[in-house]
């Protein structure tokens, strides 16, 4: 069969039922793209649009993006912000408040993202990545106003981007 002739279909699943299957896929060694649910990593992650890709969890650092059980049944894939011995924090960047889990809660490492409909990888040991984290992370304080304007402003004008 020629790489044409093979065709895609997406189904969806509730996370609690979906995403257990996916940790058992990282587990045994495969990679898995991921369509991403939620809001909480925007401006630059969008509900339903783009998908991560996801391997086994390593050695997990501080500002990559992860996928974490933060309690049974609810996963969430944010970024590291800080790690005190075995707890980690999490935090998406679309949001203010943090999460809290274990190291070994960490169920998947983030390799990159495909997004805006791209077939291209966006890797976050890329370039564009890591410029991106380093300024989105100092922007932690005006985060607030930055998303808001965001949402009420250049989503109504614009779109999603």
């Amino acid at each position: 069969m020629s790489q044409r002739d093979i065709k895609i279909n997406e189904i969806q699943f509730p996370n609690a039922e979906f995403l257990p299957k996916v940790v058992e896929m990282l587990n045994e060694g495969h990679t898995v793209t991921l369509r991403l649910r939620g809001f909480s990593m925007r401006p630059f992650l969008e509900d339903n649009r783009d998908k991560a890709l996801l391997t086994k969890p390593v050695n997990p650092q501080i500002n990559a993006p992860v996928l974490a059980e933060i309690s049974p049944g609810h996963f969430v894939l944010h970024r590291i912000i800080d790690i005190q011995g075995d707890n980690v924090t999490l935090r998406g960047d679309g949001n203010l408040a943090c999460e809290r889990c274990k190291k070994e809660d960490i169920v998947g490492d983030i390799i990159g993202f495909y997004r805006k409909g791209r077939n291209t990888l966006d890797r976050i040991d890329g370039k564009k990545w890591k410029i991106y984290s380093w300024w989105w992370t100092r922007l932690y304080p005006a985060r607030r106003y930055l998303l808001a304007f965001y949402r009420r402003i250049w989503i109504p004008i614009f779109g999603v981007i």
